[in-house]
């Protein structure tokens, strides 16, 4: 196993991770049940953690596939812009759970407006994720690329298409 490999595997649990924790989150902010709110906030911190290797073997997952026929560079490239904010935002996340479990752990008084953060911060998190991922999918799913995407910067890989189909 490669780092491509890994990146395609872990690249599923920010996402997933994240709208579980904001599930559960929500569900013990409702019932007003700490043990259920330090469980999303667990998870998290899990989804932080586990947000590094999925960045780290990024790089070498774009340089195995960047000469694919028909992968664009820009699509590509578009991915690891968005994924070099999101991680930021994840990182937030995941030292805002830590503090917020501290603050429920020590009986803070401002722990439920922390917690109430976290949930907002997470939300983002999710979404600024969901959107890494699905510019990741793009990149070899044609299928769910939109007029707008196909047309930015791949120009020279139609052109490398076009060139193959000549050859045929």
């Amino acid at each position: 196993m490669d780092a491509t490999h890994l990146h395609l595997i872990l690249t599923h649990f920010p996402i997933v991770g994240t709208i579980i924790g904001i599930g559960i989150l929500i569900y013990g902010q409702i019932l007003k049940k700490i043990e259920i709110q330090k469980v999303a906030l667990v998870t998290f911190i899990v989804m932080a953690l586990l947000t590094i290797p999925v960045f780290l073997t990024g790089e070498e997952a774009g340089e195995t596939i960047e000469n694919i026929a028909g992968v664009s560079e820009q699509l590509i490239e578009n991915h690891e812009e968005l994924a070099e904010k999101a991680i930021w935002v994840m990182g937030l996340l995941g030292a805002l759970s830590l503090i917020s479990l501290v603050a429920i752990l020590k009986k803070v008084s401002f722990s439920k407006t922390l917690t109430l953060i976290t949930l907002i911060v997470s939300i983002v998190t999710f979404g600024l994720f969901a959107q890494v991922g699905n510019l990741g999918g793009q990149i070899r799913h044609s299928e769910i690329r939109t007029d707008s995407n196909i047309n930015q910067g791949s120009d020279e890989n139609l052109k490398s298409n076009h060139a193959d189909e000549d050859d045929d």
